[in-house]
């Protein structure tokens, strides 16, 4: 074929080109079309303000959780242990008391008198 002549080839060529090469295909002119529609945009935006929101809340929540464990390790687990030590120390006197021959009297009435 001589290089002037326009043949059935090069058309598809044409058709196939890429978007922004100045003809555009059935999809990209319906993309194109979709991405400027007002719902589209709207969708976009509400996604955007989930996502936002969904990570304002993970980030909170991570803060409260931080703030909850060290509040804990602090507070709640010095308070544990010494309960703890409490109650074993009451399960011991209760036991030599037993060996000693003493009525065993339960926890609560001993520390009243």
């Amino acid at each position: 074929m001589a290089p002037g002549n326009s043949s059935g080839s090069e058309s598809k060529r044409k058709a196939m080109a890429l978007p922004g090469a100045g003809s555009d295909g059935v999809l990209a002119r319906l993309g194109n079309t979709v991405r400027q529609s007002e719902v589209f945009h709207k969708g976009k935006r509400a996604i955007s303000n989930t996502a936002r929101f969904s990570k304002k809340i993970i980030w909170s929540t991570g803060k409260a959780a931080w703030i909850a464990g060290t509040t804990f390790l602090v507070v709640g687990l010095p308070l544990l242990i010494e309960i703890d030590r409490d109650a074993q120390l009451a399960e011991l006197e209760g036991h030599q008391a037993s060996l000693l021959g003493a009525p065993s009297q339960p926890p609560g009435l001993a520390a009243m008198k």
